[in-house]
This record gives structure tokens, sequence and C-alpha cells, in this order.
């Protein structure tokens, strides 16, 4: 698991706020969804060009935020990355910013069908949950998927940001949805990438300009809260 530490150059802004670091106390079970970024076999099964083996520590925290989510009524989607068929559209990537050989893998790993591609076998999918796939480092980029209007019909205006990379699809999904207009919940312990340095670098970014920053444990006394609240 990564030492999870905002920047102290972020913890100075934030303690300029009248509520720090919560930002969002309690969450309405009904209007959140918990979104679980690429936890893909490409990115957490040993040995694969895209693997983040601290990824597969996150793995059980992620249950228990889909877990506590579903009992409270709050929705969860997984998001797969798919990269099928993009070559024109992510030219760019694709000729400047890795390898050859390295973007002929990649893209074959994340196509439906190959084994990469699909989600990691120890997560907890249930029926009912959303699989939404996404051809954007975000979901919520144009022409990426079609999970705003879905989650719109849902009533859904908060997030739970979940999943991998920290700082490349799940910073992009989070910034994406806090200027969409939902809230935004960042989970320290159930994001990763490959080290302590870019991790926290994400979270002083999110923290400042994007959204609340907070542990497993403190987002699942957020979805209980209103029914303690209620039972009261």
């Amino acid at each position: 698991m990564h030492n999870s530490q905002i920047p102290e150059v972020a913890m100075r802004v934030i303690r300029t706020r009248a509520n720090g670091l919560s930002l969002f106390p309690t969450l309405d079970p009904a209007k959140t969804a918990l979104v679980v970024v690429d936890m893909q076999n490409a990115f957490l099964q040993p040995g694969m060009l895209l693997e983040v083996p601290i990824a597969r520590q996150i793995v059980p925290n992620v249950n228990r935020l889909a877990r506590a989510l579903r009992e409270a009524g709050g929705r969860i989607v997984w998001l797969r990355a798919s990269m099928a068929g993009q070559r024109q559209a992510w030219s760019v990537w694709f000729e400047h910013l890795v390898t050859r050989s390295a973007a002929d893998e990649c893209e074959a790993i994340l196509t439906p069908g190959h084994g990469g591609f699909e989600l990691y076998g120890e997560l907890d999918v249930r029926t009912g949950d959303l699989i939404v796939d996404k051809k954007r480092f975000s979901p919520f980029n144009p022409g990426s998927s079609d999970l705003d209007a879905r989650l719109r019909e849902l009533a859904i205006d908060t997030l739970v940001v979940t999943g991998t990379l920290t700082n490349n699809c799940c910073e992009s999904t989070a910034r994406d949805a806090m200027m969409l207009n939902y809230k935004v919940v960042f989970v320290s312990d159930a994001t990763a990438t490959r080290t302590d340095e870019e991790h926290n670098a994400t979270l002083g970014n999110i923290a400042r300009v994007v959204g609340e920053v907070a542990t497993t444990e403190q987002t699942i006394g957020k979805f209980q809260a209103p029914a303690r609240r209620n039972a009261a």
C-alpha cells in the first residue's frame, strides 16, 4: 500500500478553507456512485506490460467500499479501459509518447477479447453493477463513454473514485467529474500507481482543486452517517 500523504504545499492552501479537508461530511448513498477505474488484468496480473503491483494491494479496500455502498443503496461502476480502434484518435500518444512496440502491446491487451481487458478476478463485481468501457483516460472525455448520461438518469451527483493509475486515469476521471459538477471523494488507500511520489502528488492536486481526499474507513463512515442519523 502507498504511504499516502498530501504534500505540505497543498496542505497550506487547504488549511485556509473553513472546512479544511472534510468537504463532504456525509454522503447520500442514493445519489452516490463508486467508480472503480481500470482494475483490469492488464494492470493487476503479474508479468503484464502495464502491471501496477500496488494495485493488487488495494483490492480489499475497493471491495469493502463496494459492499458498504451497495448495502447503503448506492451504485457501483466498474470502468474498463479500451484501446481498440483508437490508433487514429490517439495518434499523438501512439506516435510520440510511447515506443511502437509498447503501443502495439497496450492496444492488444486492452482490446475486448484479450484476457488483459477483463476485470481482475478478485474484485467483488455483482449483478446490477454497471460495467462501462471507456476509450480515453477519463470516461467523461467527449466520445469516451456514456457514463455521464447513465449517472444523470440515476440522479447521481457524487462520485467516489478508486482504482489505478492514481495519477493518470483516476486523476483524469476525478478532474472531469468535478468540472461536470459532481462532488468527488478520492480514496487515498483505494487508488494505486507505481510510486508514492506520483500517488501523493495527485492527492495534493485533488485536495486543492478537485474534491475531498479520504481513506476507505472515512468514506464508509460518510455512507453510513445518514442511516445512523435516521436511526437516532
